[in-house]
């Protein structure tokens, strides 16, 4: 069983900047397909980004140029930096495992979820 806890949200200022991790234990964590996924109030919960069992990275559109995706496997840990934050960031930022390795868009290609950590970005 593939456990996920993120950390490192809070409130930040328009423009600023903060790093979320995410720290796996249970299973093969240098395998897995890592990704993060944000839900808004009120809104679906959306993809941000992802990096794959082989170190490829994707973004979503919204985030691309201010964010990175990166992953220690020595630490079993994925990070999400991301920068010149806005209001519109504001939402539970949700780390995900896919065991396949792989990265998809949809949430239910995902088994494994972590439990969440609030950003609120102000304006």
């Amino acid at each position: 069983q593939v456990q996920l806890v993120e950390s490192g949200g809070g409130l930040v200022q328009a423009g600023g900047s903060l790093r979320l991790s995410c720290a796996a234990s249970g299973g093969t964590f240098s395998t897995y397909g890592m990704v993060w996924f944000r839900q808004g109030l009120g809104k679906e919960r959306e993809f941000v980004a992802g990096i794959s069992g082989s170190g490829n990275t994707y973004y979503a559109e919204s985030v691309k140029a201010r964010s990175t995706i990166s992953r220690d496997n020595a630490k079993n840990t994925v990070y999400l930096q991301m920068s010149s934050l806005k209001p519109e960031d504001t939402a539970v930022y949700y780390c995900a495992a896919h065991q396949g390795g792989g990265v998809y868009l949809f949430r239910s290609q995902y088994n494994y979820w972590g439990q969440g950590t609030q950003v609120t970005v102000s304006s």
